[in-house]
């Protein structure tokens, strides 16, 4: 912190361990981990409820999160990715243009926002290219899977027929209070989230109505829930960092495995802090 150096002049009761402890806060700052707005409009409106979620997930665990603008200028947003050590893509309540994959919109897809489709799709190759950490959750799994060359189910009720329960039926109850998540067990297969965890299998939470059809480019799937519908797929392309899952992490605080998600992301964010 530039003051670090004034505040030793001026103040010689500061302790010798003191003045270390904050020269080494200053030379090891928390990893700058960057989150897009879930949508637009949320940004407009400064609709916080749920994109603070992600970020107070991301503070717990020793970043510094920096919630990304969808609607600022594309060279803007780009200068700001420079500064990332890390990517977190949030979860929406948007669904990605079926285009995007050549396929016909489902009746039950929702609106694209494409403002958070350009900021995704910015991010990601940014983060692909530098190298960088890239967690993608919900929404952001989809995003991820789409801009490698993957495919979507577009409604798992109808396209599936799946009698799990992948999604409340209602956002919020008819005084404001959100809905409980549904829940479902989640299966793993060999790869960082099997490790993370420390089983082969574990309950996740659930919010959503499309997922992953076929994995984009270096995507492995590493978690399936009972139904088969994928649940977290791993890059493979090179050794860096990049993890989607399609449960919500952020939502579950007190869960040893959400926890050690955000843990490693910070993790690795640093050792890619250490060479930027």
């Amino acid at each position: 912190m530039p003051g670090n150096i004034r505040v030793r002049m001026l103040s010689p009761l500061l302790t010798d361990a003191t003045i270390k402890l904050s020269m080494a806060q200053t030379e090891n700052p928390r990893p700058r981990i960057g989150v897009p707005w879930r949508m637009a409009a949320e940004e407009v409106a400064n609709e916080r409820r749920k994109i603070d979620k992600y970020l107070h997930a991301v503070e717990r665990a020793g970043g510094e999160a920096i919630l990304l603008s969808l609607v600022s200028d594309p060279a803007e947003l780009k200068r700001r990715a420079e500064s990332l050590d890390a990517i977190v893509l949030s979860g929406s309540p948007a669904d990605l243009d079926p285009a995007h994959f050549h396929a016909k919109r489902h009746p039950a897809t929702a609106d694209a926002d494409f403002a958070r489709e350009r900021t995704d799709f910015t991010l990601i190759e940014h983060g692909l290219s530098a190298h960088k950490p890239i967690l993608a959750i919900c929404y952001g799994i989809q995003s991820l899977n789409v801009y490698l060359g993957g495919s979507l189910v577009q409604d798992i009720p109808t396209e599936l027929g799946s009698k799990i329960c992948h999604s409340p039926e209602e956002d919020e109850f008819p005084n404001g209070e959100e809905c409980p998540d549904a829940m479902h067990e989640a299966c793993f297969d060999p790869g960082r989230v099997q490790t993370l965890s420390g089983a082969n299998q574990a309950e996740v939470n659930s919010w959503h109505h499309q997922s992953i059809l076929e994995p984009g480019r270096d995507l492995r799937v590493t978690a399936r829930a009972p139904d088969d519908v994928i649940e977290a797929v791993e890059w493979t392309g090179d050794s860096n960092w990049v993890l989607g899952v399609q449960w919500h992490p952020e939502r579950m605080n007190e869960d040893p495995l959400a926890q050690a998600l955000f843990h490693d992301l910070i993790a690795a964010a640093r050792q890619r802090q250490a060479v930027r």
